[in-house]
C-alpha cells in the first residue's frame, strides 16, 4: 500500500443476481494525482465507483475490502455513509439532465449541499453558490443561479454538477464521465480546473472516461478494464506507449477514422435566409424587461442531399438551438426552406406531414428513449403515426428490417431500453429515425456518450447508411475527430454566429479564425515520449 492512498479497493467484486460484473478488482488512489479508469462500456467502470461507495441497488452482492485512508467502508453503518458521500467524497455524474432536480433551481440544487453538510443557508449559501459558479467559469453566474436545469445547455448542467462535487472540498473526487457533454475548449478548461483543485487541496480523483486523448492530457496513472476485470495499469506514459495488453493496443487503434462518400454536384435539400432565434428574459419585480437573449445571430446556410454538415462550437455557441429551429421545435425568425418548400410558413397537419422527411437522433441514448415502451414500439411509433394505413405485420416487418440495418438482431425487439449498452441503444434512436425513410437526419452529438470503440462502429454505420439511403445529415459534436471522419462541410458557430466555414479538409488542416484555431488546438491529440 502507498502511503498516500486515499481510497483503496482489494480483491473488489460486483455481482447481480449471481452474474459477476466487477471481478476482484484491486486499485488504490492517492492524494494529490488522478487515476483514469478506461474501458468499453460494459467493461465496470462505472459499477466499480458505485460500488466502492455503496450507491448500487439491493440487488448488487459486495465482497472485498474497500478503504477511504483508515475508514473500513465495507463494515460503515448506513448513517455514517451521510458523512462520507458529498462532504469527503464528490460526485460528478455522467448524465447531468437525470442527475440535476428538473424541479429545483441551480442555486437550492448547490445549496442543499452546502446546507447538509457545512450548515450553510440563505445569503450565505447563495453567495457561495454563486462563487462556485464562477469557479467553474460558467458566464453570468448571476442569472443562472434562478435558472432550472431544463434551461441550460449540456455543458452548463455538467459544470453545475461539477460545483455541486466540489462544494465541500472533498478529499476524493470520483467524476464519472465529467467532460461527456463539453467542448473541447471547455473539457480543456475543466480539467485543468480540476487539477488545480485536486493540487491545492491534496485531493485524489477518480477519472472515468473513455477519451483517451484526454487521459493522455490529465491523468497520471490509468487502470485499464474489461469485462469486469483489470487488463493492466500503470503510469499513463507506461501503458499508451508500451502496452502489454492486446485490449489495451485495441482501445489505442479505436478512433474514428475514414471520410464521408466523395459528393457530385448535389442540389440543395436544405437553405436559410437570415435565420434567427431569440428567447425573452423574465421580468423581475419593479423592474422593465430585460431585452431578448439572442441564441442565434442571422445565418445563412446550405445542406445538400447526400452531404454531412458538421456544426461545431463551445457549448451555448447555439449549435443544438439551431438545430431546434431547423425542425420547427423552437421558433425562429428568417427562412427556412426544406427541398422548396418553407417550414417556417408552415403549421398544424401541414408541418406534421413533412416532419417524416427530417428525423432526429439526440446526444442522450437513454433519456431519448422510453424506458416504459419495447423496442418495436419505439421504432415503429412514428411509423404508426405518419402512416396510419399500414397494417401490424408491415409494421413489423420494416422494424425486423431496420433493426438488422442498423446492425441489431431482431429478437431485441421485445427488449426493453435499459437491457442495453449505450452503443446498443443508439442504433435503436438511429434505427427509430431512418424506419420512416427521411432525407435529412439531425444527429446531436450522437456519439458524445460512448467510448471510442463504438463510436468508430457507429460513425461507420451512419456513413454506410448514407451512401445507401442518400441521406443528408446535419452533424453536431464538439469531437473534431469524429466530425472529421463525418463531415464533407463544417460551420463554426460562436455566440450564434457563424466564424467560420469551409469543407470539413480544409477548416480542420488550415483554420483561419482564430476560434477555430483555439478549438483545434484544444482537441490535438497529445503524443507522449
Amino acid at each position: 500500500m502507498h502511503p498516500d492512498a486515499l481510497l483503496r479497493l482489494e480483491e473488489f467484486s460486483v455481482r447481480f443476481d449471481g452474474i459477476s460484473v466487477v471481478d476482484r478488482l484491486s486499485l488504490e488512489i492517492r492524494r494529490g494525482e488522478t487515476l483514469a479508469l478506461v474501458g468499453e462500456s460494459g467493461s465496470g467502470k462505472s459499477v466499480s465507483a458505485l460500488g466502492a461507495m455503496n450507491l448500487l441497488p439491493p440487488n448488487a452482492d459486495i465482497v472485498g475490502g474497500r478503504w477511504l485512508e483508515d475508514v473500513d467502508l465495507s463494515h460503515l453503518p448506513a448513517k455514517a455513509w451521510y458523512g462520507i458521500r458529498g462532504s469527503r467524497v464528490g460526485f460528478v455524474f455522467q448524465e447531468p439532465m437525470t442527475s440535476l432536480n428538473p424541479l429545483h433551481t441551480v442555486s437550492k440544487q448547490i445549496g442543499e449541499s452546502l446546507r447538509l453538510h457545512q450548515g450553510l443557508g440563505g445569503q450565505a449559501a447563495r453567495k457561495r453558490a454563486r462563487e462556485l459558479l464562477e469557479q467553474v467559469q460558467l458566464p453570468r453566474p448571476d442569472e443562472l443561479l434562478d435558472a432550472w436545469p431544463h434551461q441550460l445547455s449540456g455543458g452548463q448542467r455538467q459544470r453545475v454538477m461539477i460545483a455541486m462535487a466540489i462544494a465541500n472540498e472533498p478529499d476524493l473526487l470520483i467524476a464519472d464521465e465529467p467532460t461527456t457533454a463539453l467542448d473541447v475548449t471547455v473539457q480543456q478548461e475543466i480539467l485543468a480546473l480540476l487539477a488545480e483543485l485536486r493540487d491545492d487541496q491534496g485531493m485524489g480523483m477518480l477519472f472515468i472516461t473513455h477519451d483517451l486523448n484526454l487521459v493522455r492530457r490529465h491523468a497520471d496513472r490509468v487502470c485499464v478494464m474489461q469485462q469486469g476485470r483489470v487488463e493492466e495499469t500503470g503510469t499513463v506514459t507506461e501503458v499508451f506507449t508500451s502496452p502489454s495488453s492486446e485490449y489495451t493496443h485495441t482501445l489505442l487503434a479505436a478512433e474514428p477514422s475514414g471520410n464521408p462518400t466523395p459528393l457530385d454536384d448535389a442540389k440543395t435539400l436544405l437553405r436559410t435566409q437570415q435565420l434567427s432565434v431569440s428567447f425573452s428574459r423574465p421580468k423581475r419585480l419593479f423592474s422593465r424587461r430585460p431585452p431578448p437573449f439572442i441564441a442565434v445571430q442571422p445565418l445563412t446556410m446550405t445542406v445538400a442531399k447526400g452531404e454531412t454538415l458538421g456544426i461545431v462550437g463551445e457549448s451555448g455557441s447555439g449549435k443544438t438551438t439551431l438545430a431546434q429551429a431547423l425542425l420547427r421545435l423552437v421558433p425562429s425568425q428568417g427562412e427556412i426552406n426544406f427541398d422548396g418548400q418553407r417550414l417556417d410558413r408552415l403549421t398544424g397537419n401541414a408541418l406534421r406531414r413533412q416532419r417524416s422527411r427530417f428525423q432526429v437522433v439526440f446526444q442522450d441514448p437513454y433519456g431519448s428513449l422510453s424506458p416504459r415502451l419495447p423496442v418495436s414500439s419505439i421504432i415503429s411509433e412514428g411509423l404508426r403515426f405518419h402512416f396510419p394505413e399500414l397494417d401490424d405485420r408491415e409494421v413489423e416487418r420494416r422494424v425486423v428490417a431496420t433493426l438488422q440495418e442498423v446492425g441489431l438482431p431482431t429478437d431485441c425487439a421485445a427488449r426493453y431500453p435499459h437491457e442495453f449498452s449505450g452503443g446498443q441503444r443508439q442504433r435503436i434512436a438511429v434505427a427509430r429515425a431512418i424506419i420512416l425513410e427521411p432525407e435529412l437526419i439531425v444527429l446531436d452529438e450522437p456519439t458524445s456518450a460512448l467510448d471510442r470503440t463504438v463510436q468508430k462502429h457507429l460513425v461507420e454505420l451512419l456513413r454506410e447508411l448514407q451512401a445507401r439511403r442518400g441521406l443528408s445529415y446535419l452533424f453536431i459534436s464538439h469531437d473534431l475527430s469524429v466530425v472529421r471522419a463525418m463531415a464533407h462541410r463544417v460551420i463554426v458557430l460562436k455566440d450564434g454566429s457563424i466564424v467560420e466555414e469551409g469543407g470539413c479538409e480544409r477548416v480542420l488542416n488550415a483554420p483561419r479564425h482564430p476560434y477555430t484555431k483555439r478549438l483545434i488546438n484544444a482537441a490535438r491529440p497529445v503524443h507522449l515520449a
